[in-house]
């Protein structure tokens, strides 16, 4: 019952955007709730000279609902279909068609205000078919489910082959939707063949890696949002029946008995993943589970079919990491360059990759206001119009936390931007140069740290904020100070002078520990803030680290021009997993998640160092036995942070 509870007020969030109210003039929404893409992205979006503007409402909206999809293995999905009338009647066409595929319940989230989870009344009424789907084993779809099961790919592109066929349909498939159906998008883009009916794609908070971007957080259980999940999807499913019953009493006796199996299904899959997961078994470490769920291993593909893709990220969104990583992926497979690799200062680039990265949480970026941009996308794609978004020479759109503005770029990561080195040094400074003292700071590891920060709230999706839509300084725990979090003997900060000009942090960080320890694993938590001249501490960024999955490899990873890392490749592989040696001197670097925010001349940068993560991470329960009674001594000469600066 707990879940249910759970699942229900997460899908009452999901709906809450329309009574978000709108943020102040002046002030700071870290969440985006309802914010509209402004029009200086759209204009970036496409290149000058280009006057595209969307078309009114015309069509009213019409649904064929639950149509069944046989699929190669004999088990049916159902689809719900929402296509254009005039007058009361099916309009002619032929239309172009949109598709999304949910593990929710298309019946609990066709009663959202949300575009992005189906569906979208907004293109529906422009001119477009739009089809709804239910992943198999949720819903009202038959079969078992499984977490991004490759199997599911395969379902994507029989349901697209099947829209395009729709009636009064043009042939031409587009595909939309957040989360979970943004990730859908690109496993399903790479499923098909070349020349398929699939035309774009417009995924939205969607990741990269899962294991690195959500499931772990350096090689730490992600204990908050994995709780969360399994909460909103058991709840969704338990919701939806309820929903369509009281929508239309007479589904609940010809589908209801599917949709019991699939919460039953559910509660296995969770229990004995989770179980396994934190027990130490596959699931902790980065193996063969989630490589076969990666969107990273399929961009290239997606590139190699001629499918475009515009993404939509957030800079607090639980895929605030992978997103400019799938923008950068897509670009280098467009230019024949590694995926992996970032992309170089002069590379060729183009407008059929592009990445709007908002100040968005997961929740808040799947109800944000994209319908027009997302509009504008399929009528280059779909209908043929001459938008010019193919040829913009700005495919990156980035929101600075400081100013309070989107920036306009080509390539990630930022050319200009200057990998700049911070030390660690005495009495809790950040100093440029590196210091002559041999002197080191004591932590202690604790299993538990403040809560009231920010990361609570990004890694509850940003259901808090969501719910209360908050402005920058109406809830502090959670968005503003942080200084009550960084007091504690398992903490310490650093902090630069006074900045004597404006500094732009643009990128990924990387911060360098070198500790010895008395216990066989440590736990690194490292937070980068933007400290006041009253001594208010905002948080930006952070990243963490489990110390025995300290490992780095070559291939992948990032250096700066002084070749220390920007981005370190962690394998967190099982095999590369190495117990801490007690008492001896050990480098770890902590991948921190990427920001973009202006410092203000007059204020100061800050990395707060810590052992916990409460309730964001959790080691499992063989790493805790080996962190249990740690204190770590953290030399400060041969420690410091890699930040990016824009000049």
């Amino acid at each position: 019952m707990r879940s249910v509870r759970l699942g229900v007020l997460a899908t009452l969030a999901i709906g809450a955007a329309a009574l978000v109210p709108n943020v102040p003039s002046g002030a700071t929404s870290q969440t985006g709730t309802g914010s509209p893409i402004p029009a200086s992205v759209l204009r970036a979006s496409a290149a000058p000279g280009h006057h595209w503007r969307p078309d009114r409402a015309r069509f009213g909206v019409g649904k064929i609902a639950d149509e069944p999809v046989k699929m190669s293995d004999g088990k049916t999905l159902r689809a719900d279909v929402y296509y254009p009338t005039l007058g009361g009647k099916r309009a002619e066409g032929p239309f172009p068609v949109v598709l999304t595929l949910t593990p929710y319940g298309k019946g609990v989230l066709g009663t959202s205000s949300s575009s992005q989870t189906g569906p979208s009344q907004y293109l529906v009424q422009r001119g477009f078919i739009d089809v709804v789907a239910d992943v198999r084993g949720t819903g009202d779809s038959e079969g078992q489910f499984g977490l991004f099961d490759p199997r599911q790919d395969r379902d994507g592109a029989a349901l697209v082959n099947w829209a395009a066929r729709r009636a009064n349909s043009n042939g031409k498939v587009g595909m939309y939707g957040a989360s979970y159906l943004g990730i859908d998008q690109l496993l399903t883009a790479a499923a098909l063949p070349k020349g398929s009916p699939l035309k774009a794609i417009f995924p939205v908070v969607q990741g990269n890696d899962l294991y690195k971007d959500t499931a772990t957080m350096g090689g730490l259980i992600d204990i908050e949002f994995d709780a969360f999940y399994l909460a909103l999807t058991g709840g969704l499913n338990t919701v939806g029946p309820l929903v369509q019953g009281l929508q239309n009493p007479s589904v609940l006796t010809s589908l209801l008995p599917a949709e019991v199996d699939h919460l039953q299904d559910l509660a296995n899959f969770d229990a004995k993943f989770t179980a396994q997961t934190l027990s130490g078994g596959a699931g902790a470490y980065d193996g063969a589970y989630w490589h076969a769920r990666n969107p990273v291993n399929v961009l290239k593909k997606i590139v190699a079919n001629g499918i475009p893709a515009y993404l939509v990220g957030g800079e607090y969104d639980l895929f605030q990491r992978g997103e400019p990583l799938d923008f950068a992926g897509l670009q280098n497979a467009w230019a024949g360059r590694p995926v992996t690799a970032p992309m170089s200062p002069h590379q060729p680039m183009t407008g059929r990759y592009q990445l709007v990265d908002g100040p968005f949480t997961h929740l808040s970026g799947a109800t944000a206001a994209l319908n027009p941009l997302m509009l504008e996308w399929f009528d280059t794609w779909l209908k043929g119009r001459d938008t010019g978004m193919a040829q913009t020479r700005t495919p990156l759109h980035y929101f600075d936390l400081g100013t309070n503005r989107y920036t306009e770029h080509a390539r990630y990561p930022f050319p200009s931007a200057r990998p700049t080195r911070f030390w660690f040094g005495p009495n809790k400074s950040l100093v440029r140069s590196r210091p002559t003292t041999n002197a080191s700071t004591t932590l202690y590891w604790s299993p538990v740290g403040n809560p009231c920060g920010r990361p609570s709230d990004q890694w509850s999706a940003g259901a808090p904020s969501l719910a209360t839509g908050y402005v920058h300084a109406g809830m502090p725990c959670v968005d503003g100070d942080d200084t009550g979090g960084q007091q504690g003997p398992d903490r310490t900060t650093f902090t630069t002078a006074p900045l004597t000009r404006h500094e732009t942090i643009a990128g990924p960080i990387d911060v360098t520990v070198n500790a010895t320890a008395t216990t066989a694993d440590t736990q690194w938590v490292a937070e980068i803030e933007d400290v006041a001249p009253d001594g208010t501490s905002t948080p930006l960024t952070e990243g963490a680290l489990l110390g025995s999955l300290r490992h780095v490899r070559a291939r992948g990873s990032w250096r700066a021009p002084d070749g220390h890392y920007l981005l370190p490749n962690h394998t967190y592989a099982k095999r590369d997993a190495h117990p801490v040696v007690p008492g001896k001197m050990t480098t770890y670097d902590l991948e921190v998640f990427p920001t973009y925010a202006t410092i203000a001349a007059g204020h100061r940068i800050r990395v707060t160092l810590s052992t916990a993560d409460t309730p964001h991470l959790a080691p499992t329960l063989p790493a805790l036995a080996n962190l249990v009674g740690g204190v770590y001594q953290v030399k400060l000469r041969s420690s410091a942070v890699e930040i990016p600066l824009l000049p």
